[in-house]
This record gives C-alpha cells, structure tokens and sequence, in this order.
C-alpha cells in the first residue's frame, strides 16, 4: 500500500492548477474498471480545463461502448500515428488499473519509457513497479474507479462529479465486484455507490448495459464453453478450455469471454477456477484464474504462468499449445492440494 501524503496531494494539486497536455493510459485488453477509471479521470480533466486524451493501447469490449465519450478514446495499436503525438505532446500521464508498464504491450511500453513528463499511477493490484513519480495503490480497495473516487476527495474536488464522471466510476466498481459480492466491497465502497447514485449515475442502467445485451452467439459460445468444463473434485478446481476453432465457430467478439470462469468457480466446494483461451494472432494462451478464501491466484499466476493480479482474481498466459499449457496446468496443481483443501471456504 501507498498512499499520497500531504505534499504530495499538494504538488499534485499545483500541477494540475494550470491547464496542460495530459494522457490516460489504461491496461492492455481494458476491462470495465480500466475504461471507467478512464473516463472518469477524462471528464474529470476537462472540467478543470485540460487538453485530455485517453489511450488504450486496444479495443475492448462493445458492453462498454456507450459510456460517455467513450468514441474518444484512441486505440494505440490502430490509432497509432495519433496515440503517438498524443503522448509525446502530454506533460502528465495517468496510468490507471495497472502496476507495470509491460501491461500496455510492448510497442506501448517502449513509447511510454520515452516519455520524460510527470506519471501519476492509480491502481489496487499487487506489487506495483517503481515506475511513478507519484504513486496511490492500496491493494485493500475493491476497484481502481473507488480509488479514483478517494483521489478527487484527497483533491478536494468531490463535487465536480457529475452524470457523466459517476456513470463511469460507477460502472467499474460494479464490475470489479461482480455486482458488489465480492469480499472486497465494503460499507465504504457501498456509501460511494450510493454518492454516485445521487449524482446521476443510473444504476439498473448501467447493469442493463453491461450484463443484459448478449448476442446470441456469445450465448452459444458460452454453452460450449460450460460443455468443456472439467472438474477435479479431490483438487477442489475446476477449468474451462476454448480452442481458437470454437471461437470462430461462435464469431467471438472481444468481451464475449468476460465472466465466463466466474461459472467454474460457482460450483459448490470448487475454491480454484481457471479458463484457458487460445488466441493464434497473439500465439498465446490467454488464462484467467478466479478462487474462494485464502488460496491466491495472483501468487499462482505469478509463479507459473507470467501473469499476476489479486489474491482472488489474476490472469495470465502461455505460449505453449492449449494442449500442453493445460497439461502443465495439471501436474502443477497436486503441489497446492493442500493449500486448496485448507482455504477457509471449504
């Protein structure tokens, strides 16, 4: 945990006190959290008069495109002549949902090494890189838009939420608690929902948004990922697999695998989740873990499979088939029955 003292928020504040060039970068793949954060920051920027541009350094998901402004965001990757001069032209840039810079991708990453202006991270996942010149992350708090929510308080400028800015910062907290069941959501998160609600945020709304317009492919795409479910009742896990020839089958849209190993890990007595993803353009296996009490996902990521995150949720990757990466998977798994058969959920 790091949290900004009182100079610190002091300089900020200085910084931000005249009008500038400013950039906010979210993670790679952006989740509903990242892109929210985002354009919180941006509508919050431009309310105090900054020239602001948001970069992603790709495409997310359609269930989040009608957020506010959401059209103004740059792709790095398909905008890159533009996301470039944007960069290069910034004097600050919010980095927000992630704790190292190779979660850009590294095209990205070598441009934001370049830059020599101000860095300001705002993120809640473990272990942060030493990459900020000022740092908020506090692993304890549910999603990066409360942590946003927490930045303006300590700026003294929780009034200038509006619709727009609690739209969103509403929204990443919604999905970076799965509804608000996580552990993570708190009385304190609960009463900033309520503030935001207040302030214009929509809530069956935003819910209908995100959850409620599935394409019938992705349904059926789903279905066939339920089919390939694999459960280990002695490990207490359970995994899911999707071959590139599925996804095609189902003409996979990006977003359309979102939440999907939450359904392995709402089997009764499974505490360990995971879903495996190939992706031939990428030449990885894209993996997502999920688990119940004290079993951590992000040390597992982490130590075998180049990824990382929180405790109960982290992903990561292979570059190995889905085959063997799967295979991998299982012979390293009997090394945690006991830390499996031991968590406190069970």
């Amino acid at each position: 945990m790091q949290l900004m003292n009182v100079s610190e928020i002091k300089e900020i504040k200085e910084l931000l006190s005249t009008p500038k060039k400013i950039v906010i970068v979210p993670h790679r793949n952006p989740d509903g959290d990242a892109i929210g954060a985002s354009l919180a920051m941006y509508h919050y920027l431009i309310k105090k008069g900054h020239f602001t541009t948001v970069v992603a350094p790709n495409d997310y998901p359609n269930f989040l495109k009608w957020l506010p402004d959401s059209k103004e965001v740059l792709k790095f990757d398909m905008q890159n002549r533009q996301s470039k001069k944007a960069i290069d032209e910034a004097t600050i840039i919010f980095l927000l949902d992630f704790n190292a810079l190779h979660r850009v991708g590294s095209d990205m990453e070598n441009t934001l090494k370049d830059f020599d202006g101000t860095f300001i991270m705002i993120d809640h996942h473990q272990q942060p890189d030493a990459i900020a010149d000022y740092l908020f992350s506090d692993t304890s708090i549910c999603s990066t838009c409360q942590m946003v929510y927490h930045f303006l308080e300590k700026l003294d400028d929780v009034d200038t939420i509006d619709a727009e800015i609690a739209t969103s910062l509403y929204t990443g907290i919604m999905t970076d608690t799965g509804s608000f069941r996580f552990a993570s959501t708190t009385s304190v998160t609960h009463k900033i929902i309520g503030d935001l609600i207040d302030r214009g945020a929509k809530n069956s709304l935003i819910h209908n948004h995100v959850y409620d317009t599935n394409s019938y492919s992705r349904l059926q795409l789903l279905g066939r990922a339920l089919s390939n479910l694999v459960v280990i009742d002695k490990l207490k896990t359970a995994y899911i697999t999707l071959s590139q020839d599925e996804l095609n089958q189902f003409n996979y849209q990006k977003g359309d695998t979102e939440g999907v190993v939450n359904y392995a890990l709402s089997l009764e007595g499974v505490i360990f989740a995971a879903i495996f993803i190939e992706d031939i353009d990428q030449k990885i296996v894209k993996i997502s873990f999920r688990s119940k009490g004290s079993f951590s996902v992000n040390k597992f990521a982490r130590n075998h499979f180049d990824g990382g995150g929180h405790d109960n949720a982290a992903g990561g990757k292979s570059e190995i088939s889905l085959k063997a990466t799967v295979s991998k998977f299982l012979s390293i798994i009997p090394d945690y029955k006991n830390d499996l058969l031991n968590s406190y959920e069970v």
